[in-house]
């Protein structure tokens, strides 16, 4: 579910980034496609913001949550389903999706990385809006998630996300230096919620488990990630 959070940035921002070439985070630049490579560079050497944002924790398994960060369609759907948004997500590729909350924001996103408490996303998209129209933009999010101790029992997966965001239009970007420090607060809620659909759908995946497989097995469209979510339906 990376993609909604980029795009609350594409109106938001802060002052440009000026340091190494390459994100010390990712692998070397030669381990990316030109293309990927190029993208990563041009967010990296010239974003327009940064921001970091903890989520709420989701009290459900960690094996449970990562399967829905690893199958964002079936993260979207099952949020539809629960009534929490009207995100539409379809895979185009090896861990590359299409995406759109349904509110204006729409765009592409390739996970670059995948370890034990990590996911990287490399996005591309776009923001429709009334007063600004189209805007479009290039971000880098890291998704760090741990399991830790639960404050009423039983153990949670604690999430952060932290994001560089560059924005195609100079008009646009300055226009959202100069709203971020009224609209930050806003926007890390709106950063925040993205990712608490992940922890939502994950917890109830957890709690009802019967409810979750009967539903993913009567889903259109959601055949292949049935064997996915083996461990959700034992």
């Amino acid at each position: 579910m990376g993609l909604a959070l980029a795009f609350v940035w594409l109106l938001l921002a802060r002052a440009a980034h000026a340091g190494e070439e390459f994100p010390p985070f990712l692998p070397g630049a030669s381990e990316f496609p030109p293309d990927v490579r190029s993208e990563i560079i041009s967010v990296w050497t010239d974003y327009t913001l940064t921001r970091g944002v903890d989520g709420r924790p989701a009290r459900a398994p960690l094996e449970i949550y990562r399967l829905f960060v690893d199958n964002p369609d079936v993260t979207a759907a099952a949020s539809r389903h629960l009534g929490l948004t009207k995100y539409r997500v379809e895979p185009v590729g090896p861990d590359q999706f299409a995406a759109d909350d349904g509110e204006g924001a729409k765009g592409t996103y390739r996970v670059l990385v995948q370890d034990d408490r990590r996911r990287i996303m490399l996005t591309r998209g776009s923001h429709e809006g009334a007063i600004l129209g189209r805007i479009g933009g290039v971000s880098l999010t890291i998704l760090s998630f741990e399991l830790r101790a639960g404050a009423d029992g039983p153990p949670e997966v604690a999430q952060r996300v932290e994001t560089f965001v560059r924005i195609d239009s100079p008009v646009a970007a300055f226009l959202a230096r100069l709203l971020l420090p009224l609209f930050s607060g806003y926007a890390d809620r709106k950063i925040a919620e993205t990712f608490n659909v992940t922890a939502r759908v994950s917890e109830w995946a957890a709690r009802e488990p019967a409810a979750f497989c009967a539903w993913l097995a009567g889903s259109d469209g959601l055949p292949a990630r049935r064997d996915v979510f083996s461990p959700a339906c034992r």
